[in-house]
């Protein structure tokens, strides 16, 4: 079944506390998934100690200390965050936010084929998964392009 997005949390701007915290916190998860790779295993759980009274446990699956490391190192770069579920369905102008283009412009898109979507209604609503396999097409095509102008620019001696 998909989610809309309007079912999960709101963006998070990190404070400067935040962010100095999620600087240490980041590094020493960072140390933490080292020391896995290192030892050549993987790790089922981890245990979180949460700091409050009384105080609590939480066990994280391993599997979500990237994740969660992830999140830490932008937030310790001031970043704000958002989590969106890879089948979560975005409106027309989610998505344009997150490709960074108008909404005009993604409609454009949308009506040329070049990102898929389905009617609610008479709404739009695109998977994220699709609107992210396009960046990542659209990312590749721009690298190659660059790539090329490199390449000709050194053939051509163009100090580059």
């Amino acid at each position: 079944m998909t989610s809309g997005i309007a079912n999960f949390q709101e963006t998070v701007t990190p404070t400067a506390a935040d962010t100095e915290l999620a600087k240490n916190s980041s590094h020493q998860l960072s140390k933490l998934l080292g020391r896995q790779h290192d030892m050549g295993k993987q790790f089922s759980n981890f245990e979180l100690r949460i700091q409050n009274e009384p105080e609590e446990v939480i066990v994280i699956p391993a599997s979500a200390l990237p994740l969660l490391t992830d999140i830490l190192t932008q937030m310790a770069l001031g970043n704000a965050v958002t989590l969106i579920p890879i089948h979560a369905e975005l409106t027309t102008q989610q998505a344009a936010d997150i490709l960074n283009v108008s909404r005009p412009f993604l409609i454009g898109l949308i009506n040329d084929g070049k990102i898929p979507y389905r009617k609610v209604g008479t709404h739009r609503r695109i998977r994220f998964e699709d609107l992210i396999a396009y960046k990542q097409d659209v990312d590749r095509q721009r690298l190659q392009a660059l790539e090329e102008l490199a390449r000709e620019a050194q053939e051509l001696d163009m100090g580059y």
